[in-house]
């Protein structure tokens, strides 16, 4: 190598299986295998995967959204080593409302080379078989989960479009109550527990939902797509020209 040039290390961000830990595409298994460290939201939950893939003798390194600053620190030494490390949550896409996005941000921004390995996301999962319209969407994420909420889902209400929200079995009543006052008359579409045992799927309007769902505790994330009545419907573009940004890419 020529004198004054340094080999640095690359981040992946792996997507990794929603449930099936089958549903895994052969580039991450290989991108994890020949990583040798490897950032995960919770070190327990990505063994189970790793040992599902027979693959062993790994540095792990919580990364989680208490520990962001320590936890990017070190990775940066790493790839500073010339070390190659994954980076991959407990299901899913890395950085999807999920933790990710900071260390993204900053090794780019140190001049890091950081490279996608797609695969599983719940999003475009619960899109490739939802009923209502998806050509053009807004994907807001989680609501907050108090201040804020109420002005929040005001704001997608008023678009007119359809739009994606992540929501937790905590959560996901009051949401519906919330949904059913806000937007009276949409209909919805829920994804819970994809690729597992119990995965269920319900469309109808929002009341419809609600008379669905059991009345003790709920089990699972959801992904929860709200078309509002009145939206233009398939072929149409459901999106004001300054929110086409935020459509199929996700």
């Amino acid at each position: 190598m020529p004198s004054g040039l340094r080999h640095t290390g690359t981040l992946y961000v792996v997507a990794t299986p929603l449930g099936n830990l089958d549903d895994i595409t052969l580039r991450a298994i290989k991108t994890l295998q020949n990583s040798e460290a490897i950032a995960c939201e919770d070190t327990r939950r990505s063994s189970i995967l790793l040992r599902h893939l027979d693959i062993s003798g790994k540095q792990l390194i919580s990364y989680h959204d208490f520990n962001e600053p320590a936890a990017i620190s070190r990775i940066t030494r790493l790839l500073d080593d010339g070390v190659d490390v994954s980076l991959i949550t407990d299901a899913g896409t890395p950085a999807i409302s999920d933790p990710g996005f900071l260390m993204v941000r900053t090794l780019r921004e140190k001049g890091f080379t950081v490279l996608p390995i797609p695969g599983p996301s719940a999003l475009t999962a619960a899109l490739s078989v939802c009923p209502l319209p998806v050509n053009s969407f807004l994907f807001a994420g989680f609501l907050p989960h108090k201040k804020g909420r109420k002005t929040r889902l005001e704001q997608l209400a008023s678009l007119g479009a359809t739009f994606v929200l992540y929501e937790s079995p905590y959560r996901i009543k009051k949401l519906l109550g919330e949904l059913a006052l806000q937007l009276p008359g949409a209909q919805i579409f829920i994804a819970r527990e994809m690729t597992k045992i119990h995965e269920e799927y319900l469309s109808g309007s929002v009341e419809t939902i609600i008379e669905k769902l059991p009345e003790e505790k709920i089990r699972g994330e959801f992904v929860v797509v709200v078309h509002p009545a009145g939206s233009p419907g398939p072929g149409k573009n459901a999106l004001p020209n300054k929110y086409e940004e935020h459509g199929d890419h996700h």
